[in-house]
């Protein structure tokens, strides 16, 4: 049974090309969908379309669904599409024609946006919390090293002193804004768009307004034209807030991979992070850093594909849309596992100060050197061009 079945069978190319790996992405899905179907059925129940026997049998049986689901023995197969087929045709494999009374005042297309924001609510919120792990350990080693100082670079030269403790912070306080572009969207996405339909509005009164309380939204998204024009759009905004995180990480990557170079030595990585060569027996590579670094611009290429597959499209509900889950999930667990990964490597990360201090050259004093004579009353220009006669020849 599919959610759209009539009388006649699909070529079975078509829909193998149709489903793609849907039906195994919705493994993610099912306890959303399962959710926001408990609602759902509360709220037919509410308008009379339910009985309160059929409703209690439906949630029980959702909640079933839910737990085979978490235990692994909850299957979607591919003939199913989704997981939005597989949980109704369960409901009626248990329920008979009960089970088929749930799909009441609702289409797949809001289904499907339901269950997805519900999930990116959750990942949402599992992300700030990981960023809030990662810099109390920024502010643990901040806290340890903070007081080491070391050269700062511009145009990848020695510029000024600098310290653990300000590159640390550095990362910190980015970490801080992170979080709030990332609750920006959040409270973006936190709209129901349950009860919209196919996006042109149901031929029966629902009360939308007691789902969204039910799902914990904090508001009803009203248009469904807009419902549907929005996903991609609020894919997209996800996609550029964890572009952000990933941009720090990357960056941090890069001092990282820098500053452990023997040619600087700054800081030491530890042992069981690093990788070896198969040919030299020497080696002990960094390559969690390198692919920290390049997973940025992994995560990007799924940004792009997102605003891409999405723009020029009419309004309303295209199949295009389907393509954009699989970017939005692997960014997802692309951002939780970099981010996690990147805290291991700072709680691990030592600071060799003899090698910070060594590189403690005279040229970095050279701008202080400028404001002693500045202070003494020697214009600014003046000033400089004194000093830099020490520096240039």
């Amino acid at each position: 049974m599919k959610l759209w079945e009539k009388n006649y069978k699909l070529n079975e190319k078509v829909e193998t090309y149709t489903v793609g790996n849907d039906y195994c992405l919705d493994k993610k899905l099912v306890k959303y969908d399962c959710i926001a179907s408990i609602a759902h059925v509360k709220m037919l129940k509410k308008i009379g379309i339910l009985s309160s026997e059929e409703c209690t049998n439906m949630i029980n049986v959702l909640n079933d669904i839910i737990l085979l689901h978490s235990t692994g023995k909850f299957y979607i197969q591919k003939e199913d599409e989704d997981c939005h087929t597989a949980i109704e045709k369960y409901l009626v494999r248990k329920l008979g024609d009960v089970g088929k009374k749930v799909h009441t005042a609702r289409s797949r297309n809001d289904q499907v946006v339901t269950a997805l924001r519900l999930y990116y609510k959750e990942e949402l919120t599992t992300i700030i919390k990981l960023i809030d792990v990662f810099i109390e350990t920024l502010g643990y080693f901040k806290a340890k090293y903070g007081y080491i100082e070391w050269p700062g670079f511009t145009h990848m030269r020695k510029a000024m002193p600098s310290s653990v403790r300000l590159w640390a912070y550095a990362f910190i306080e980015s970490m801080m804004d992170n979080k709030h572009v990332l609750s920006s969207v959040y409270s973006l996405i936190d709209q129901s768009p349950l009860g919209t339909g196919a996006g042109y509005e149901l031929p029966i009164n629902i009360d939308r307004k007691y789902t969204a309380e039910l799902l914990h939204f904090n508001k009803v998204q009203q248009n469904p034209i807009y419902v549907q024009n929005s996903r991609g759009k609020f894919e997209a905004s996800i996609l550029h807030a964890l572009s952000q995180v990933m941009y720090d990480l990357n960056k941090m990557a890069s001092d990282l991979l820098l500053f452990s170079m023997s040619e600087f030595d700054f800081v030491t990585l530890a042992d069981d992070i690093c990788t070896g060569s198969s040919i030299m027996p020497q080696k002990k590579n960094p390559d969690v850093l390198e692919l920290v670094r390049a997973q940025y611009h992994q995560l990007l290429s799924y940004e792009f594909q997102v605003k891409g597959m999405t723009a020029n499209l009419i309004s309303g509900y295209n199949r295009d849309l389907q393509l954009t889950k699989q970017a939005s999930m692997m960014s997802i667990d692309l951002t939780k596992d970099t981010i996690a990964i990147m805290n291991i490597i700072i709680e691990k990360l030592q600071v060799n100060k003899h090698q910070c201090k060594k590189a403690m050259t005279e040229e970095l004093y050279a701008t202080k050197k400028l404001y002693d004579l500045v202070g003494k009353g020697i214009p600014f220009r003046d000033a400089y061009k004194e000093i830099s006669k020490s520096y240039i020849k």
